[in-house]
């Protein structure tokens, strides 16, 4: 096994596709009745799926927006999905958004998206509508009600479904890189299509037959890519959770015989695992989950397997693509790694001085990659693109290597960032807020461990001359500008913060503290 793949290739059963869009439009004719979509109390099948993202297609070609994007606050609906898919038909660039975030985290966001419309779940529509306002967006539509209701969109006259190119922009993500400043991930509707080829290269999922549960979020690109678009691809039902709660998982995966559940990071299969009815829940028609965003310990595996009678898959992904690595459901499984490399891309370890030397199997260095899943820069940001776009190679700032079986293996993240229950925060941000108070005079933001989360926010303080503070009023503060996964969990306060010969704040000192 090489270091491009090996011998997997994608089965010819699969059909590419210029867009998931040709896919729904083929589905709905070839099984129109077939099952596709269900969130709460709402089912679609394929049939109506196609009608109601056609519909909205139309609805968003009135803004004239092909060529433009449109920015997204929403939770986890039927009419997101609808909205999402439908403004990629429409050949906008869907550009979905934490909704949970505060109006200053999003404002930057919005801005760089500069969307032609902000298309908004009615519990955020008001923000939306200042946010808009704010910042000059056109437009603001509500996904779920109105012209953009699911029930009006299947009432509207069928008309055929716009079909974008492949080479069109389809979605954009937003990522903090190695920096922690908001970056734009543009894909394409080829990149889309690439990750689907990717996955099934590894996991061989038949068509027509998986019934999927997500919880993941649409606005995240594991939730968009394996949650909106795969499922689409292989022709499955899709049961989209609105939000993750323990006890309504294992509920509907013996209600709605699930076989395969997207997952997450290890965090959300150790909750599962805490809940009261986990050794009681059915998983009979459950074979396959997926995981990503923090490694699943052995005991993990073990445990899940033995329980449940299926297996977790892990994987490596990013905001700017993805798969970079998947453990292949039929081959070996070795809890810790990230998999192999998919066909048709290039995963390479290289030197951390240069980034051109290839490192030996066995040896450490930073990965980098290329594939037609990748973006192929940032949005608005030539100097970060110089950084870290070379000879049509994506410099990841992971650190990792190959085992003699082809495996690749992350030993260390981009730079100082914290993973909380998958989700990225990067200590930047958390320290520049803090030292915008007027009682703080210096700050520093580290993960420590947690054995829920994976990692939890520790900040250190050191207050000015005279000034008070507490810990309570410090994250009162925080919550005015962070979303929850972002807010400091521990705060100490200390007379000064270790420095580094150079007088840089020693933050692998903080981190020895805990």
């Amino acid at each position: 096994m090489d270091a491009q793949g090996g011998s997997y290739k994608l089965d010819p059963k699969y059909k590419k596709y210029p867009s998931i869009i040709h896919a729904l439009a083929e589905h709905a004719d070839a099984a129109p009745d077939a099952p596709a979509f269900r969130c709460v109390d709402d089912e679609l099948t394929y049939g109506q799926y196609a009608h109601a993202v056609s519909a909205a297609a139309h609805r968003f070609a009135a803004f004239d927006i092909a060529g433009e994007r449109i920015a997204y606050m929403s939770p986890n609906s039927m009419a997101n999905a609808v909205g999402l898919l439908g403004g990629m038909a429409a050949g906008a660039q869907a550009s979905p958004v934490n909704p949970n975030y505060t109006d200053h985290e999003l404002a930057p966001i919005l801005s760089d998206i500069a969307p032609k419309v902000l298309a908004a779940d009615p519990s955020v529509a008001d923000r939306a509508r200042k946010l808009a306002a704010e910042l000059g967006i056109g437009h603001v539509v509500e996904l779920g009600t109105g012209d953009f209701a699911v029930d009006t969109l299947l009432a509207a006259p069928k008309k055929p479904m716009p079909l974008p190119r492949q080479e069109d922009f389809s979605a954009m993500f937003f990522t903090g890189g190695t920096t922690g400043v908001p970056k734009g991930a543009p894909h394409t509707h080829k990149s889309q299509m690439a990750y689907c080829y990717g996955i099934a290269t590894f996991v061989p999922f038949p068509i027509g037959e998986e019934r999927i549960l997500n919880v993941a979020p649409l606005f995240h690109i594991w939730g968009f890519g394996f949650s909106l678009v795969f499922p689409v691809y292989i022709r499955a039902f899709l049961d989209l959770m609105p939000a993750y709660k323990p006890a309504l998982v294992l509920e509907e995966f013996q209600k709605r015989k699930i076989s395969v559940f997207a997952g997450g990071p290890a965090a959300l299969y150790m909750g599962l695992r805490a809940n009261e009815n986990y050794t009681t829940t059915d998983y009979s028609s459950l074979r396959i989950c997926m995981s990503g965003g923090a490694a699943c310990p052995a005991e993990l595996h073990r445990d899940w397997h033995e329980t449940t009678g299926a297996v977790i898959l892990e994987g490596l992904g990013m905001s700017e693509g993805a798969p970079v690595a998947q453990t292949p459901l039929n081959g070996k499984h070795k809890p810790g790694s990230v998999g192999l490399p998919p066909p048709e891309s290039k995963i390479e370890i290289v030197d951390l001085e240069t980034g051109d030397k290839i490192m030996p199997q066995g040896e450490r260095g930073e990965i980098r990659v290329k594939g037609d899943q990748f973006i192929a820069g940032y949005r608005n940001r030539p100097e970060e693109n110089k950084r870290q776009f070379r000879d049509g190679y994506l410099y990841t700032g992971d650190i990792g290597y190959y085992d003699e079986d082809g495996y690749l293996w992350v030993v260390d993240r981009k730079k100082e960032m914290i993973i909380v229950g998958g989700y990225n925060v990067y200590p930047r941000e958390v320290d520049e807020l803090l030292f915008a108070h007027p009682a703080i005079l210096e700050a520093a933001t580290v993960g420590v461990p947690d054995s829920f989360s994976g990692e939890a926010v520790k900040s250190f303080v050191v207050l000015k001359p005279g000034a008070t503070l507490d810990e309570e009023e410090l994250l009162d503060y925080c919550r005015e500008s962070l979303v929850k996964y972002k807010m400091p969990t521990h705060v100490e306060f200390l007379p000064d913060l270790p420095k580094t010969g150079v007088g840089k704040i020693d933050k692998l000192a903080l981190k020895a503290r805990g």
